[in-house]
């Protein structure tokens, strides 16, 4: 997705904001809005994986020793 986003940004700023109609600037802010969600969510979505694998990691321990421990 990272590849995707990077792609995105790159076509966005290389557009002639000058000689775009207003249709076309609400557009293109629409989209710069869209790809600022999309890098947010990706953002999001790294970290929860990191917790997701702190949390296996714990209940794996846990299911491996007798105290829990």
């Amino acid at each position: 997705m990272a590849d995707t986003i990077a792609e995105t940004v790159d076509l966005l700023y290389t557009i002639d904001q000058e000689h775009l109609t207003l249709d076309q600037q609400i557009a293109l802010g629409s989209a710069l809005a869209a790809l600022a969600q999309a890098e947010r969510l990706e953002q999001i979505n790294e970290r929860l994986r990191g917790i997701h694998q702190v949390l296996n990691t714990w209940a794996l321990r846990a299911a491996t020793t007798v105290d829990g421990r």
